[in-house]
C-alpha cells in the first residue's frame, strides 16, 4: 500500500530521492542502496518499532547528486518548507489572498527579467558577460522569487 507523506517533511524529501535519482547513483552518492532511502522515508516504524532517520551527512550528499544532475534538490526543499512554515505561523502577512500574491509574483518576475536583460547588454558594464555584482542582483531576485513561490504554496496548503 502506497502511504501518503506530508509535503512539508524529510520522508517527502526522500520519496523523491529515490524517484529521481537511480540505485546507481544513491549508492554513488552515500555508499546505501535506494531500500535504505525508501525505509527512512517510511513515515511509519517499521514492524520492529524502530523509525529509520537518515543521517544529516547523507541527505546533504543525496541532494548534492540531485544539483550535479541538474535537479532542485528534493531535501533542502523540505528543510525549507518546514521552516517557512514555521515562520508563517509568525508572519502577519496576510496569506488568503492568492491573487495578491500572484500579482506580486508578477512584479518580481518583471524585475528579474530586467536584470537577466540588463545584465546581458553588450552595453552595460560586463558587455555580454554578467559582472558578480549583476549575478547578485539576478541571485537575489530569484530568491524573491522563490520566497514568494513558497508562500503562495503555504496559502494552498493551508487551505485544505
Amino acid at each position: 500500500m502506497v502511504k501518503i507523506r506530508k509535503l512539508a517533511s524529510i520522508e517527502k524529501g526522500l520519496e523523491e530521492i529515490t524517484k529521481v535519482l537511480s540505485e546507481n547513483e544513491i549508492k554513488q552518492a552515500i555508499n546505501k542502496g535506494a531500500s535504505y532511502i525508501r525505509k527512512c522515508s517510511d513515515p511509519d516504524p517499521d514492524s520492529d518499532g524502530i523509525k529509520r532517520n537518515i543521517d544529516h551527512k547523507d541527505s546533504v550528499q543525496l541532494d548534492l547528486a540531485c544539483v550535479r544532475k541538474g535537479i532542485s534538490p528534493p531535501l533542502l526543499t523540505s528543510h525549507q518548507y518546514i521552516i517557512d512554515q514555521e515562520k508563517n505561523k509568525l508572519d502577519n502577512e496576510d496569506m488568503s489572498d492568492v491573487s495578491r500574491m500572484l500579482v506580486k509574483f508578477s512584479i518580481l518576475e518583471g524585475e528579474l527579467n530586467k536584470f537577466i536583460i540588463d545584465a546581458t547588454d553588450p552595453g552595460g558594464p560586463g558587455g555580454e558577460s554578467v559582472t558578480e555584482l549583476e549575478k547578485k542582483k539576478i541571485f537575489e531576485s530569484i530568491k524573491k522569487l522563490e520566497d514568494k513561490i513558497l508562500k503562495i504554496k503555504l496559502s494552498i496548503d493551508k487551505s485544505k
